[in-house]
């Protein structure tokens, strides 16, 4: 099921820094970068919850990426919200798959036994990516 916002369920606090670089709705952020904001950068490592969101507030919606130097609207996420994610290329996610940053900004399924807080998110869903991303829903851990 397409969703048409990235905040699908649950309760979380917006903010908004500026954008390091481009951001995409639904993308994995961390503070960083030239900027302030910065899509989160460390493959299976810690992670807060913050996803960037739509700026809806001028009309736009989750394909449309915030530019470098843009504010970007983000949401950081309470365990149990569900999220409408950016899923890495190359992917077979079963509902119930936990997963982690893949240091891009997208998720992607655990490999490898985990920091400590760096699961990020439970699938919702099952999805298959093959050569390029796509969108998850998933429940925030």
């Amino acid at each position: 099921m397409a969703f048409k916002t990235i905040a699908v369920k649950g309760d979380y606090v917006r903010k908004e820094g500026e954008a390091s670089a481009a951001i995409t709705p639904g993308h994995l952020v961390e503070f960083g970068g030239t900027n302030d904001l910065q899509v989160h950068s460390t493959a299976a490592g810690k992670a807060r919850k913050a996803f960037a969101l739509e700026n809806d507030l001028v009309g736009s919606g989750i394909t449309d990426a915030y530019a470098a130097g843009q504010t970007v609207q983000y949401g950081v996420f309470q365990r149990g919200a569900e999220v409408y994610a950016i899923l890495a290329a190359s992917q077979t996610i079963a509902k119930g798959d936990a997963l982690v940053s893949a240091g891009d900004g997208t998720l992607k399924e655990i490999s490898t036994e985990p920091e400590e807080d760096s699961i990020v998110a439970w699938a919702m869903e099952a999805v298959t990516t093959t050569g390029s991303t796509s969108r998850i829903l998933v429940e925030v851990a």
